[in-house]
């Protein structure tokens, strides 16, 4: 049977699936929230400098990045960006994800183990994202099974990536209410929503990890390792 009407794409079914719902979760949780005015009224931007100082950090800056829900914290330069929408709104959507970008450089600040494993990883991570399908093809066309095999192993960078992920993300989100409600940023009626945000956002990444772990599995199969293949 042909690669390209490979069956092996049915185990992909639920990953998409799942991708779908989180992506629904997280346009309708951020649209619901992104309304609602904090009881605080600080901006994102506001609330991420507050929360870095009450940190003791003060060499990393909070600048603007344009598009939609493009915030992120990059340890490299010490830079945390926050979309427009974050940076200039006082919603409960924007502090959520402020002080979750801020969790991030917090645990940057005091070398969390898994974001500092995780950041070793992207290269690796995205080598074995761009190797992986062509040495498994050329392996199955040329009928040299070790270089699928390589394939294979490319991948599971990816995965390990995509697992060690998820507690960097739990950790920000749990870091992130913690911050926001002992600095009285949100209110306690305001927690709900708060989590709402940050675990619709998780549900993304777990999402990515399911995809991740089923597409290794397509692999092990294509590649004739789980059939045991010379």
């Amino acid at each position: 049977m042909p690669l390209f009407f490979d069956w092996t794409m049915i185990l992909l079914i639920p990953a998409i699936l799942l991708s779908l719902y989180a992506q629904a979760r997280v346009q309708g949780a951020y649209a619901k929230y992104s309304r609602v005015r904090s009881a605080g009224g600080i901006s994102g931007a506001m609330a991420a400098r507050e929360l870095l100082r009450q940190a003791g950090i003060h060499d990393v800056e909070v600048e603007m990045v344009q598009g939609r829900l493009t915030d992120h914290y990059d340890p490299r330069v010490k830079k945390l960006r926050l979309s427009p929408e974050v940076y200039n709104s006082t919603s409960i959507a924007a502090l959520g994800i402020a002080a979750h970008e801020t969790g991030h450089a917090i645990q940057h600040d005091v070398g969390y183990y898994p974001l500092a494993l995780r950041n070793s990883l992207v290269p690796v991570a995205n080598i074995g994202s761009s190797a992986a399908f062509p040495l498994i093809i050329l392996g199955l066309i040329m009928g040299l099974p070790q270089l699928a095999i390589w394939g294979v192993y490319a991948f599971t960078a990816v995965v390990l990536f995509q697992l060690i992920t998820l507690p960097v993300e739990f950790n920000a989100s749990s870091r992130a209410v913690a911050l926001l409600e002992g600095s009285g940023f949100i209110t306690r009626s305001e927690v709900g929503p708060t989590r709402a945000v940050l675990n619709a956002a998780a549900l993304t990444y777990v999402a990515a990890a399911v995809t991740a772990v089923l597409n290794l599995l397509r692999l092990l199969i294509i590649s004739g390792v789980l059939r045991g293949d010379d």
